[in-house]
C-alpha cells in the first residue's frame, strides 16, 4: 500500500470521525448546533476544494 492510499484512507476516516463527534456532541448538549456547524464546514470544504481544483 502506498503512502498516498494510506493518506486518503486516514482523511476519509477522519471525516467520518468528525461527523460522529458532532452527533455525539449534539446528543450531549441537546441542541442541533454542532450538526449545523459540521454540515456548514463540510459544504465549505467542498466549495473550497472545487475552487482549488479550478487553479490546477
Amino acid at each position: 500500500m502506498t503512502v498516498s492510499k494510506i493518506r486518503s484512507l486516514l482523511y476519509s476516516a477522519a471525516k467520518y470521525l468528525g461527523d460522529f463527534s458532532a452527533i455525539a456532541k449534539a446528543f450531549t448538549t441537546g441542541t442541533a448546533k454542532p450538526l449545523i456547524q459540521r454540515a456548514g464546514r463540510r459544504i465549505y470544504g467542498k466549495i473550497a476544494g472545487r475552487g482549488f481544483n479550478f487553479f490546477k
